[in-house]
Parts: C-alpha cells; structure tokens; sequence
C-alpha cells in the first residue's frame, strides 16, 4: 500500500537552507522549524556502530546538523560530515567544535574531491529527499567516493501505512532496485523507527492523513527502511 496525499509536495526543490535558518521547508507543507533536529543521534545510526557496521573513513553524507557524526566521532571513528546546505554545515560545524569532524558543502550526486576515499557511507534520511534520476546519480556518485567493498548503511522514509507520504517514502522495491543499478548489493533490509520532532511537523501530518506514534519526549516515530549494502 502506497502513502498518497492530493496534491503531493515537491521535497525534491525544498529549500533546506531556508528551513536551516529557522523559515519553512516547503512553502504549503506547514513543516516549521528543524523537524529531524532532536539535539542527538538517530536510534538507527546507534544501532548500525552498534552492529560493527562502521568502519574506516567514513562519511556521513546529508549530514545536517552533524548529531550522528558527533555520535561516531565519540565512539572512536574519522567521519568526514558533507551537506548542500551550508546553513546545515556552519552549524553544526559549530556543535561539533573540538570532535576532529571534518564538515564540507558537498553535492551528494557528483562528491567531486572524493574519489575512492571512504570504507562506510551513512545515509540518514538523504535518499528519500531526492528525486528518481537524482538518485540514480547519488548512489553512482557514492560508488566512485568509496574503496572496493565499502559498507553503506541507510535509513530511508519507507512507504508504509503510518508512515510519511509520498513522495517523502520509498518502496522496498525501489531502493532494491536504485542500489543495485548504482553498483551496491543489499545484504540487509527491515523496518525501524526514525525520530523527529512532532511539533514541527504534526500540522503537516495531519493534513495529509499520517497517523503516527509520538513519544513522552515529543517526537515522532516514523517508519524507515534501515538497509546495510555492500560496493560491488
């Protein structure tokens, strides 16, 4: 079942930097503020260092504000954090002050200056916000930034009921399907959770019908993919 709305936004023209600097995402979306911007790491992202699936130089690419980068820098690893938003760089460049994180304006489908640098790719929520052929170029570009037999570890909006709607969620078969033609093979690929903050977005929620679960500390707790590949 397929997550719909009568007039779908376009995420893929959204102005992050305005929404960085405290404006709106989408100028009909009713989505104020920072609404992924919860002052620390993604469950999921616990998870992946958790599991050992971060290792080497790794990237977090569509970085934001930099909580996950400043989570894996904490645990011991080099992460190089790169976003298109410059707003999103200069602050969290901020946060992160004293970490040895390295920031950088970066578009996620070229990564030009990256070339066979990086042994793990963490993707929190970029790859939904990004249109068909986009992606296409992202996850080539990906394939040329990192060495033979890097990991990629993913979380992606899924196209569930509950969820967000479309085009802001991706079928399974999808991001199978993108993965593959960019030259990465899916080893891993089930459902968790992705925090945000519910009163940035529950105006939005409403208006499109997405009944989601929000916790004690107010913040949403939508379904995502979380996908472990592998470069081929």
């Amino acid at each position: 079942m397929s997550n719909s709305v009568d007039k779908p936004y376009d995420f893929a023209t959204a102005d992050f930097n305005a929404v960085y600097r405290g404006g709106e995402l989408l100028a009909d979306a009713e989505i104020s503020s920072v609404p992924w911007d919860i002052g620390e790491a993604q469950p999921g992202v616990i998870e992946f260092e958790s599991l050992g699936r971060i290792r080497g130089e790794v990237l977090d690419i569509g970085c934001g504000l930099g909580d996950n980068a400043v989570f894996l820098a904490g645990r011991g690893h080099r992460v190089t954090g790169v976003d298109a938003a410059s707003a999103a760089i200069e602050q969290a460049a901020e946060r992160a002050k004293g970490t040895g994180i390295e920031f950088a304006v970066a578009d996620a489908t070229s990564l030009a200056g990256y070339e066979g640098r990086f042994d793990t790719v963490l993707d929190s929520a970029l790859f939904h916000t990004l249109d068909a052929v986009s992606r296409q170029r992202y996850v080539a570009a990906l394939h040329r930034a990192t060495k033979p037999g890097a990991w990629l570890n993913m979380l992606c909006f899924a196209d569930v009921p509950g969820g967000m709607p479309a085009p802001l969620s991706v079928s399974e078969a999808t991001v199978r399907e993108v993965l593959a033609e960019g030259g990465w093979a899916v080893t891993d690929l089930r459902r968790t959770i992705y925090w945000g903050v519910a009163a940035s977005t529950k105006t939005f929620l409403a208006k499109v019908g997405s009944k989601v679960a929000i916790d004690d500390q107010g913040r949403t707790q939508l379904p995502v993919w979380t996908v472990q590949a592998e470069r081929a």
